[in-house]
């Protein structure tokens, strides 16, 4: 399966590639071409990740729910809204950025599994009821369009920086303007907390454990995020807020839901070597 893995790796970064070009004005003339190419092997990459994913998640005893195929998962999601994003021209830049994480996740994954064991199949295979599949599946894609704010969020501060030292050159015209980045960042917010908040609510009604060792850790994390999401748009919304400090709440709430999602169940498996389930 090997051989799969490195063809997903090509086709995500040659896509993100040819996306990041198509917005360069030194390749204007170029850009259909660019754009055909990528698009194509954006398509190639999502199917070949598909069929990759196909076997491990759907085995026949269970759902196979092991770190790296988590991470490879996570890194299909944002392949296919990297490819959904690239019809709006200006967003181009930004699918470039998540298609590169894309194949950064699938060599993660493939790491995980391959060098550290993270891929084990009988402690991860469970049968689930289909609440908790639905709990389960509206927990990735939330999580997966919040790694996208994440993206969006560090292109912003990234972007600030250049007009504030007043850099401008065609490296520039990869970043979406600022207001349509800030638009999208919000909106992607108020989807990721209206999801991130499902997920809670229907983890207090669906699992049994959720606030015993070692999930209990993850629960305080998840309502910690969920608690700075909300007042990032509650402060959207009555003062206006946005720029920097939009930026810091936003990437704030991310990296705790990082650490609840990834970093505890990493350190609890590897490090303690418990189980997280």
């Amino acid at each position: 399966m090997y051989y799969l893995q490195i063809l997903i790796l090509f086709f995500y970064l040659l896509s993100g590639g040819m996306f990041g070009m198509s917005r360069l004005p030194n390749y204007s003339e170029s850009q259909r071409i660019f754009l055909n190419i990528a698009f194509m092997n954006n398509i190639l990459g999502i199917a070949l990740h598909s069929v990759f994913l196909f076997e491990p998640f759907l085995t026949g005893s269970g759902f196979n729910f092991s770190f790296g195929n988590i991470i490879s998962m996570i890194g299909l999601e944002l392949a296919m809204i990297g490819f959904v994003a690239a019809f709006q021209p200006t967003l181009r830049g930004i699918s470039a950025g998540l298609l590169l994480l894309g194949a950064i996740a699938v060599i993660l994954g493939a790491i995980s599994i391959v060098i550290i064991g993270l891929g084990g199949s009988s402690p991860d295979v469970i049968t689930l009821s289909w609440q908790m599949r639905s709990h389960i599946l509206i927990s990735l894609i939330s999580y997966g369009l919040l790694y996208v704010g994440a993206i969006v969020a560090v292109m912003m501060m990234v972007q600030e920086k250049r007009l504030r030292a007043s850099k401008f050159s065609a490296m520039s015209s990869i970043f979406a303007p600022l207001e349509t980045s800030e638009s999208l960042l919000f909106k992607i917010t108020a989807v990721g907390f209206t999801g991130l908040a499902i997920t809670i609510i229907s983890g207090l009604t669906f699992v049994d454990n959720l606030f015993a060792q070692p999930l209990v850790h993850k629960t305080a994390l998840s309502l910690l995020a969920l608690f700075i999401f909300g007042t990032l748009l509650i402060g959207r919304i009555f003062a206006g807020w946005r720029g920097g400090l939009a930026i810091k709440l936003y990437l704030s709430g991310f990296v705790l839901l990082f650490i609840a999602y990834f970093g505890l169940r990493l350190f609890l498996e590897q490090i303690l070597g418990q189980s997280w389930s």
